[in-house]
């Protein structure tokens, strides 16, 4: 039986890991009273007692939490920013290549990918790495995500009896270039340059569209649009990410449309002229504790897909 510990479980993706977890006959939750759910010395215990740790905390807790294990078979998966670039930790997307398949199933220190980054990085990774198109390429992308993916508090501006009324259209935020998502998205891309990112959240509880465009004459190596979908198709063939032909609705692509899987869809859509990559997903499940599950999977020895929503 394998003992499993969330740091940080009242937060919007433990909570969703502690839930699914309960479910499982396959491991044991330690759990700490609420009186102690704080308590440093609590948590170094559980932590150390742990086979595998979720740590779903702010950046800093979840350092904190890193330095109070001492038990050097603990296996943490970090659902925070903090980790996501550093090299000595694997990055938990294990789809995009066998090399950081086997980083993951080797550490025992992986960072669960970011809800935007994954479909971004999913989508520009494998151009960058076959030569499509140049690592100082200047991408742009929008993306559309449930208000789900706000916390606690976000969650709870919209779901108010009473609320703001600029809630129920769409929200451009991010708007000086920071999001705390970039730095991960530029790296794991092998990117040299930082991406214009224009996140929206939306009047839906959870599902995220990432798109990202291209014009075909900014291809290099001859590459065309068939070739990204050859190339993607020749990547993504599992029960969890997969390359999808036309998957709209009548010429729209809704971004609910895998609300509550665990899926990721990748597509490519427009012309011989003009290219929109698209990534589609719940951002609360391939972007968040879908994503965590399969890295605990992984590390269990069982099939990335068990007990996922697919």
């Amino acid at each position: 039986m394998t003992n499993v510990f969330i740091d940080g479980a009242q937060g919007t993706t433990g909570l969703k890991i502690f839930d699914r977890l309960q479910a499982r006959t396959d491991i044991t939750l330690i759990t700490l009273p609420e009186a102690r759910r704080k308590d440093a010395a609590a948590r170094k215990e559980a932590l150390n007692a742990a086979d595998i740790a979720f740590l779903c905390l702010p950046d800093a807790a979840a350092r904190e939490a890193v330095g109070l294990i001492e038990n050097d078979k603990t296996v943490v998966l970090d659902t925070s920013t903090a980790h996501r670039t550093e090299a000595d930790w694997a990055y938990g997307f294990p789809e995009l290549s066998k090399a950081l398949e086997q980083k993951l199933l080797s550490s025992n220190r992986i960072a669960v990918p970011g809800c935007y980054a994954s479909g971004f990085i999913a989508l520009v990774k494998p151009l960058v790495d076959a030569g499509f198109v140049p690592a100082d390429f200047g991408f742009a992308c929008h993306a559309m995500s449930g208000y789900s993916g706000a916390g606690k508090k976000g969650i709870a501006q919209y779901e108010a009896a009473e609320r703001d009324p600029l809630l129920d259209a769409p929200r451009e935020y991010a708007l000086t270039q920071e999001h705390k998502h970039l730095k991960e998205m530029r790296m794991i891309s092998g990117l040299a340059v930082t991406p214009i990112f224009c996140p929206y959240i939306c009047d839906y509880f959870s599902g995220m569209l990432v798109t990202v465009p291209l014009f075909a004459k900014d291809l290099q190596s001859g590459a065309t649009a068939d070739d990204i979908c050859a190339l993607y198709k020749s990547l993504y063939h599992t029960p969890i990410v997969s390359y999808k032909d036309a998957p709209d609705e009548a010429g729209f692509l809704s971004a609910v449309a895998l609300e509550g899987s665990d899926r990721m869809e990748i597509s490519v859509f427009g012309n011989g002229e003009r290219i929109l990559l698209a990534a589609r997903y719940d951002n609360l499940g391939k972007g968040a504790s879908g994503a965590a599950l399969e890295c605990m999977n992984l590390k269990m020895g069982l099939a990335p897909e068990y007990g996922l929503e697919l």
